[in-house]
């Protein structure tokens, strides 16, 4: 076997994930993502044997990078995390173009669906962990930090959803007012605690 071009394995999956953008998921192909990263598809095939272990790459990366961004923001802001939801919520949005589109290909693939499930299972644990050090119990009686977490991170997806398909998506002005509706419950906290 010809020694491989010389690219390191994080690069190639850079231009795979380019190459799924542009091409989509029915005509994503090693031969494809040889040609967008300029390299031979011997190479391609050195780093990731099929085009399922490259998808599983793809989606293990994506988890990945998400996880070191919000590790970087301070647990005390939720305004960070908030901003760094919103920066990834426009129409043209690489990161949930290629999200969505790994997603809809899940319902086709088990091993990606599985994966992408244990992503989500674990942003939701992350989001709760990341509310308990903002509220000591949860600001609605009945509804546990667990379930927080799995509702702002459907709400996180949901607003970068539709930003994806309509243009003119009011990004700031949801964002400032989801901002509000947090202020708003850790207020009810601060009331309630009082009374």
């Amino acid at each position: 076997m010809a020694k491989p071009n010389v690219i390191h394995k994080g690069d190639l999956l850079k231009f795979a994930k380019q190459c799924l953008v542009e091409k989509g998921m029915d005509q994503f192909t090693l031969r494809g993502v040889a040609e967008t990263a300029g390299v031979t598809q011997g190479t391609v095939y050195y780093h990731f044997r099929t085009k399922e272990q490259l998808l599983l790459s793809i989606v293990q990366d994506i988890c990945e990078s998400s996880w070191d961004e919000i590790s970087k923001q301070n647990e005390r802001q939720i305004r960070q995390a908030l901003d760094s939801a919103k920066s990834r919520c426009s129409y043209d949005s690489f990161f949930h173009r290629l999200f969505y589109t790994m997603v809809a290909s899940s319902f086709h693939n088990d091993k990606i669906r599985g994966q992408l499930g244990e992503v989500i299972s674990a942003e939701n644990k992350h989001l709760s962990e990341k509310l308990s050090k903002l509220w000591t119990e949860s600001p609605v009686e009945g509804v546990s930090l667990t379930t927080w977490g799995i509702l702002f991170n459907a709400i996180f997806d949901g607003l970068a959803l539709q930003a994806l398909l309509q243009k003119d998506f009011p990004v700031e002005k949801t964002y400032e007012e989801l901002e509000q509706v947090l202020i708003a419950l850790g207020h009810l906290r601060v009331q309630e605690g009082g009374q």
